[in-house]
């Protein structure tokens, strides 16, 4: 049994130590908001929080996770209110497709949690690895700026 805290609630899962994360979350616990894209750490769409951290969940093993905590798309909310980011891409309707927004807003919230007020460079270079078939980069640049200005608000 690997033990962890998952989107704030302890949660014990039977799994082998070396079953990536994503597989995890989304075959044993029923989490599909994170996405398999590319199984490889190229695309981005299974981005999660590790410790505040943001890492691809389809190269990481479960037992990487053991005594951690692990933010995904659907605990990224809290006290019942959306994350900066999610409102802003909301605000923006940043996505086309959608099927890698989740890994998207989980990058971009850690990038707002190490720095609240990011520059275009600053988030080009933090959301570089995560790929968007549809292209949606501009407005995810600007979403990224308008989840600072919202969290600057107090939202």
């Amino acid at each position: 049994m690997i033990e962890f805290v998952l989107n704030g609630k302890p949660v014990q899962v039977d799994a082998p130590d070396e079953m990536p994360l994503l597989w995890v979350l989304r075959d044993r616990i029923g989490l599909t908001g994170t996405k398999f894209g590319c199984g490889i750490a190229q695309c981005g769409a299974c981005t999660v929080h590790l410790d505040g951290e943001a890492v691809r969940s389809c190269v990481l093993p479960i037992s990487a996770a053991a005594g951690k905590r692990v933010t995904t798309i659907e605990g990224l909310a809290a006290d019942g209110k959306d994350h900066p980011a999610q409102i802003a891409w909301t605000e923006l309707s940043v996505p086309q497709c959608g099927y890698c927004q989740a890994g998207q807003i989980m990058t971009a919230a850690a990038l707002l949690a190490r720095n609240p007020q990011p520059s275009d460079s600053d988030i080009d270079a933090a959301m570089a690895g995560n790929l968007c078939r549809c292209g949606t980069y501009v407005r995810i640049r600007a979403a990224v700026h308008a989840a600072a200005r919202i969290a600057g608000e107090g939202a």
